[in-house]
């Protein structure tokens, strides 16, 4: 890799502090079999909910749909620019259950190349059929794991994903299943893969607010993603503020990111991508600071998804 680091977004490389407040983790577009009847494949309600995000002071959204998914790259472009808003896509596989078993027969060395064609060049695989073979390219590289374990889907994709981090420098970011295995996540590929902590974020910590764990997850130099923060059905929902209280105290600040994760129809427009800077953000304010907040929405993003891309 050469060259100062960017942040690759759907309208091209910029440099890292033009990112702004950005919500780490979400989706505009996203359709799976597993959400039958609640597809986000409506160009409109998508710019609608940007458009929105970004008049709440939103400058940024980091969209973890990988491909195979209708992540839509050619219309989250269009709504980038017409919004003016930035908008990193992702590539990458999610877990298996999400694919029909023609796109899940691929080996290490295959997908790796998918991988960093979608991140150098904008191509992706022939057989998906939910999008065109080009288009913009991925800034980074959305894979999963299993409930509590790595299974062998997981161990290939996360391989592929080293792969393919090692020849572009992309930033890997995980779907933890209910916010499993991260550390056997954070073992895989920070230790017998190679790929630096500091490129590797964890997403749904969330999801198991194990304190100690959350610590010792945070002691491998990697970023710790929380999102989904407006679940109030969910019991761990409540328990977001002490998790990231005790990670701020411990120092660990500087590793926390925010994400909205919005995943169907209904929960794009309440609360939608906007939740997170109208009531998440206030309220943690009052709780750690506004410095700190500031950190987990700009100056932390900045670092997370910026990397020196090959020329």
């Amino acid at each position: 890799m050469t060259g100062e680091p960017k942040v690759r977004t759907v309208l091209g490389d910029i440099e890292p502090a033009e990112l702004g407040v950005t919500n780490s983790h979400d989706h505009l577009f996203f359709a799976s079999k597993l959400l039958p009847g609640q597809e986000l494949d409506d160009p409109t309600a998508a710019a609608e909910a940007l458009l929105d995000f970004k008049a709440r002071g939103g400058s940024a959204l980091v969209q973890w749909t990988p491909y195979g998914l209708t992540r839509r790259t050619r219309e989250l472009a269009w709504i980038s620019r017409e919004i003016g808003a930035h908008v990193v896509a992702a590539t990458g596989l999610h877990r298996a259950e999400h694919y029909a078993p023609a796109i899940l027969a691929r080996v290490i060395d295959g997908l790796a190349r998918e991988f960093v064609a979608d991140l150098t060049e904008g191509t992706q695989p022939a057989d998906l059929p939910d999008e065109p073979r080009t288009g913009p390219r991925a800034g980074l590289i959305k894979v999963a794991g299993a409930f509590h374990t790595i299974d062998s889907h997981a161990r290939l994709t996360m391989t592929a994903a080293a792969v393919a981090h090692e020849e572009t420098g992309a930033p890997i970011a995980v779907h933890l299943e209910l916010g499993t295995a991260a550390l056997e996540t954070a073992e895989l590929l920070c230790g017998k893969l190679g790929v630096p902590a500091d490129r590797v974020i964890l997403g749904h910590l969330n999801r198991n607010p194990d304190v100690r764990i959350q610590r010792e997850i945070a002691e491998t130099g990697v970023f710790l993603g929380f999102d989904g923060p407006s679940r109030a059905n969910h019991a761990t929902d409540w328990r977001l503020f002490d998790g990231l209280e005790a990670l701020v105290e411990a120092g660990h600040g500087g590793r926390i990111l925010l994400g909205g994760d919005t995943t169907t129809a209904a929960a794009l427009t309440q609360p939608g991508p906007s939740y997170l800077l109208t009531t998440l953000a206030p309220r943690l304010t009052e709780v750690l600071g506004g410095d700190v907040v500031t950190a987990m929405l700009v100056a932390n993003p900045a670092r997370a998804f910026a990397t020196s891309w090959p020329a």
